[in-house]
């Protein structure tokens, strides 16, 4: 016993190492440490906020039914980039489904993925997300452009982008929902 308290956390840690070592543990373990390490988005100062010129995007949902990005002018969009593969992308999901019922009405939500759509398919089944899901079938805009996952962007109705954001983030934050509700009520 004395053993154990002395080295708990030489224990801990390499119990950690095994479980990152197991493939069906590793996902599992990394989203649930991107959760914890989540902060609240900051806002892209206004003197660096970019403009959103080219609305010209065109994307198609798992349906087949095409979208385009030139329909969210003059409205408050939310764009993120994720995959089902990217276990910082899934540890937020959990806040952006949250997100998303709260705002649906208010907010044009653009969740853009180039996984294969069977395996996002059964990604959102599988987790009960009702969020749209869209694939990018056109050049996406310069200024949305984007290399990392998870990358999102909230763009205000007059095209600023407000929040650029790569990485796990907490969109469910008051902060957060505050600068949202002020871009809404603008």
């Amino acid at each position: 016993m004395k053993f154990i308290r002395k080295y708990w956390s030489n224990i801990l840690i390499v119990l950690v190492i095994i479980l990152l070592t197991i493939p069906q543990t590793r996902k599992e373990i990394q989203v649930f440490v991107n959760q914890l390490l989540a902060s609240t988005p900051a806002e892209v100062a206004t003197k660096n906020q970019k403009q959103l010129e080219n609305y010209y995007w065109k994307l198609e949902d798992p349906y087949g039914r095409w979208k385009n990005l030139e329909e969210s002018k003059n409205k408050v969009v939310f764009i993120n980039y994720w995959a089902t593969w990217c276990p910082p992308c899934i540890a937020e999901m959990p806040d952006l489904e949250e997100l998303y019922q709260a705002y649906k009405t208010q907010v044009d939500f653009y969740f853009v993925t180039n996984d294969d759509p069977e395996k996002v398919s059964i990604f959102m089944k599988k987790h009960e997300y009702t969020f749209p899901i869209y694939f990018s079938t056109s050049k996406t805009p310069d200024v949305l452009s984007s290399n990392a996952l998870p990358t999102t962007y909230v763009i205000s109705k007059n095209g600023k982008i407000v929040f650029d954001k790569t990485g796990t983030a907490n969109w469910t934050s008051d902060r957060f929902t505050t600068v949202l509700d002020k871009l809404i009520a603008e």
